[in-house]
């Protein structure tokens, strides 16, 4: 009886505290995973929008005369379905016109006839007179008819001759336009890839050839041992001469690119796929890598590059350059890339 009284009087176990702090912990990393997706979706779409602006622009007057050239399409047939029913009406006065032509000559053949054959009948000579000078009139209006239609479609020729040649000009205005908007776009990919050599070059000059800091194809590739100690997203100050370097060749590069070439130098943080130690600073890698990337986005600020000029991202381990599981893939996968491009 006492061991029974014991056991009842023992505390239950409560674990409900204990899970409402662990969906607690997992509802605020979803928020923070949630705020960091939407401020990445924000900067991309800041980059894009740039782009959009111009070629909308561009779109909006090709819209413009593609409208004009559908108006003056419509106006052709409309035309073209009056010039149909005028020459079908002129068409049918000609025929009305031959055929009291035809009665005109037979009642004058008649006339002849009534002459020779019924001198002393007179009524029929004044009807038939009567008849021929009926059958004139209407001729002489029919000709003028004929005559008023054919001015009217002499006039619809020349409209449709007008608007055939403005729907030619329409869509030589909007063939020009396409090949202006190519020949533009292709012109500041050449100027801002010129000026991208001109960059590296300069950044290879000053950095020397080193196996950590190289150049693969439009991007300047720092592995991040360079700049950063494991899992920190703080500047080593070894690191720091090398990005001082960067904005130095940056500033000078920028005074020679024209006003119209609106280029940016984007900061690309990138980690390898080993998972970082959860922290409340850093709970992934995507949060790591987009920290280093505005380290390095900072740095530059305070060297005077101008802050529109920069864009920092973070892509964690999602897009390694090798997919192997070696202490050197896994070292290549952990980098910082700069890229000169459009924005």
């Amino acid at each position: 009886m006492a061991r029974s009284r014991s056991r009842r009087s023992e505390p239950e176990a409560n674990y409900w505290p204990g899970f409402v702090d662990a969906m607690a912990t997992l509802l605020l990393v979803f928020i923070f995973l949630l705020s960091l997706f939407m401020l990445s979706q924000f900067l991309v779409s800041q980059e894009i929008s740039g782009k959009d602006t111009a070629l909308q622009r561009l779109n909006s007057r090709i819209l413009q005369l593609t409208e004009m050239l559908a108006l003056e399409r419509s106006q052709k047939q409309d035309i073209q379905t009056n010039l149909a029913g005028l020459t079908a009406s002129l068409g049918d006065t000609q025929d009305e016109t031959k055929r009291l032509q035809a009665m005109l000559d037979l009642s004058g053949k008649n006339n002849d006839d009534a002459k020779n054959k019924f001198m002393g009948i007179s009524g029929e000579m004044d009807k038939q007179k009567e008849i021929s000078n009926e059958a004139l009139a209407r001729v002489e209006l029919l000709n003028q008819q004929m005559a008023a239609l054919r001015r009217q479609i002499a006039t619809l020729n020349s409209a449709l001759e007008a608007s055939e040649k403005q729907e030619l000009t329409s869509q030589h205005k909007i063939s020009n336009l396409g090949k202006r908007l190519n020949i533009a776009l292709a012109k500041k990919v050449q100027q801002l890839s010129r000026y991208r050599s001109d960059f590296f070059g300069k950044l290879r000059d000053l950095l020397g050839n080193r196996d950590d800091i190289k150049i693969v194809g439009d991007r300047f590739v720092f592995q991040s041992e360079v700049l950063f100690s494991p899992a920190s997203a703080e500047l080593n100050p070894e690191g720091l001469p090398q990005i001082d370097s960067i904005a130095d060749a940056l500033l000078k590069i920028s005074q020679s690119i024209p006003d119209d070439v609106d280029w940016v130098l984007r900061v690309d943080g990138h980690t390898d796929k080993t998972p970082i130690l959860n922290s409340p600073r850093f709970p992934s890698n995507w949060e790591l890598s987009t920290a280093r990337a505005l380290s390095v986005v900072r740095r530059f600020i305070s060297r005077g590059v101008p802050a529109n000029r920069l864009v920092a991202a973070g892509f964690g381990e999602f897009q390694p350059v090798d997919n192997g599981n070696s202490a050197s893939a896994l070292r290549k996968n952990r980098r910082i890339e700069l890229k000169l491009t459009n924005r």
